[in-house]
């Protein structure tokens, strides 16, 4: 097939074609290098079946296509909010003109929504049902209010013009090509154990987050994209831990001798993030496979190469 992924650079953009690639599809990767990144796609450059296109999904492309995986949006809150009214931009826009392509070339959509669309939940696990608790005018709307915006322009493209849509609501995932300096616990913790700093840990770091490994999100995003259910559905790691526990795992794996430093919680950050994956399970026989420990050490590698390549300290190896 011919398939078109906008924020294919990205983190999870770049994992999803490489899969595509190893399938034998002919892959569009749309970019316009607000945080996706050339290193993540290289070593497609020069493959037949690929191709690069840098443009901003805020203004209208024509391309003929089978199938698009719309994942273009920052979606880490330092990226989204340095530039809250691109990002809504790129919410409501950015979908508006992938939807209005793929109703004209007759294309299956996918939407990578979010968690963020639950806000700071009251219920616990979030199922799909669950309508969100979300601040419209606070400091994270632009990216979890744009992304329900993008989930209604799905549904009302599907009900009012046929459009055929699959939507799913990604959880908090890591893994290698997560960026240095996006403000994710993640890669926070990583690249403050690798050169030795203090951990930082807002509030008291009781909050809880599921951490899935990109490989597993891929999978389901697959699945997805082939199965008959339009959605939305839950993709994310239903192990739920705190975030005192993510930093001392990677403190343990990384340095031990690294402090936690702990400061005040941002406004809006929501104390609790599991996902309920029944709807996964039933419709896609979709769970997440990496453990955790495993993932973490795959990443911290990746990102310790990285850093030395760039000429950065880091601490001991990797202890398992």
């Amino acid at each position: 097939m011919r398939i078109l992924v906008t924020g294919g650079a990205g983190f999870i953009g770049s994992h999803l074609i490489d899969r595509l690639m190893q399938q034998d599809h002919d892959v569009i990767c749309l970019d316009n290098f607000y945080t996706g990144h050339k290193r993540n796609i290289l070593k497609w450059f020069n493959h037949p079946n690929f191709e690069l296109v840098r443009h901003d999904v805020t203004e209208p492309i024509r391309l003929e296509v089978d199938q698009i995986y719309h994942l273009a949006c920052p979606a880490s809150p330092v990226h989204y909010q340095y530039n809250p009214v691109k990002t809504i931009k790129t919410n409501v826009m950015g979908t508006l003109n992938m939807l209005g392509l793929a109703k004209r070339v007759k294309a299956r959509f996918f939407l990578a929504s979010t968690s963020e669309v639950y806000g700071d939940p009251e219920i616990h696990p979030q199922t799909e049902d669950y309508r969100g608790n979300v601040n419209p005018i606070g400091i994270r709307s632009c990216y979890d209010e744009g992304k329900r915006v993008a989930e209604t322009l799905s549904f009302d493209y599907h009900r009012q013009n046929d459009v055929d849509i699959r939507v799913i609501r990604i959880f908090n995932t890591y893994g290698p090509r997560m960026l240095e300096n996006d403000g994710r616990v993640v890669s926070n913790f990583i690249v403050q154990a690798l050169k030795g700093e203090p951990l930082t840990v807002y509030g008291d770091g009781s909050q809880t987050r599921s951490f899935c490994y990109v490989s597993d999100l891929v999978e389901g995003m697959m699945r997805m994209m082939n199965g008959d259910y339009v959605g939305p559905v839950n993709l994310g790691n239903p192990d739920e831990y705190t975030i005192l526990e993510l930093a001392q795992a990677v403190q343990q794996m990384v340095n031990p001798d690294v402090a936690i430093d702990f400061k005040p919680l941002p406004q809006d950050d929501p104390r609790r993030r599991k996902p309920d994956i029944t709807r996964a399970k039933t419709h896609l026989g979709w769970q997440p496979t990496v453990p955790l420990q495993d993932g973490l050490k795959r990443t911290i590698e990746d990102f310790r190469e990285r850093i030395e390549a760039a000429g950065g300290r880091t601490s001991t190896p990797v202890q398992l």
